[in-house]
């Protein structure tokens, strides 16, 4: 199957890591059906952006905080994807006894649910031409763990476990599930939680040095879409500069 004629579907595209995947993507020559929720001069930006490269691209508004969000992103696509990158999540930073109902379920909708029907409505037209591929980003807290992200590493290691389970249940159709669990990387999310001198105190736990570059993710993500990936399945890869191997 011809890159170009291979549409990608990215969630949570107008910022961080999905603006980055985003634009890698046009300039490998797929076409873009790009998911946002609120940022609209972020996600034209990027739009533009990657249509400047060559791609076809739609954007898509969608909230996935709400139980159908998936279904709304789904149904305003113009096309099926012949893979998808469910990147959309959002952060909870605080005690556990904190959390509220609200927060719960805010978080369980956009990390957890909106992944599982994302894929659930992406598979029958993957499925029906026996190729396809699935990233979901989840996080290195979804592999080990954070103090005071409890709700948040909770959501993350679902994802890890979704994507393992259905890697298995899909590979017979000729399609590949594979996760990204990034450690620290450069985004607004990260901006927002820590002050300067938090921050400092974090990279200075890093091996490698120094904090992680959403353009880094995107690679490997344009990585597991491509054809050279077919015989990864059901991985999740950790890209954190060793910080927890």
């Amino acid at each position: 199957m011809n890159k170009r004629s291979k549409w990608v579907c990215v969630t949570g595209a107008s910022k961080g890591i999905g603006a980055a995947v985003a634009q890698r993507l046009a300039r490998e020559g797929y076409d873009l059906l790009l998911h946002y929720h609120s940022s609209d001069d972020a996600a034209e930006s990027v739009a533009a952006s990657c249509a400047e490269a060559g791609s076809s691209v739609h954007l898509i508004r969608a909230d996935l905080s709400s139980p159908n969000g998936a279904a709304q992103l789904f149904a305003r696509l113009p096309h099926p994807p012949d893979a998808v990158v469910l990147n959309a999540g959002v952060s909870h930073y605080g005690l556990v006894q904190d959390v509220s109902p609200p927060d719960f379920d805010r978080l369980i909708n956009v990390n957890v649910r909106a992944p599982f029907f994302c894929a659930q409505l992406a598979l029958p037209y993957m499925i029906q031409q026996q190729w396809g591929r699935i990233v979901t980003v989840s996080s290195i807290w979804g592999l080990t763990g954070a103090s005071c992200e409890v709700l948040y590493s909770m959501t993350k290691g679902a994802v890890v476990s979704f994507t393992k389970a259905l890697a298995k249940e899909v590979a017979p159709s000729g399609i590949t599930v594979n996760g990204i669990a990034p450690g620290l990387i450069e985004t607004d999310m990260i901006k927002g939680q820590f002050a300067a001198g938090e921050m400092k105190q974090i990279v200075e736990e890093i091996p490698a040095g120094r904090i992680g570059q959403p353009e880094e993710i995107a690679a490997l993500a344009a990585f597991l879409i491509g054809e050279e990936a077919g015989y990864i399945n059901g991985q999740v890869i950790s890209p954190n500069g060793a910080w927890y191997c």
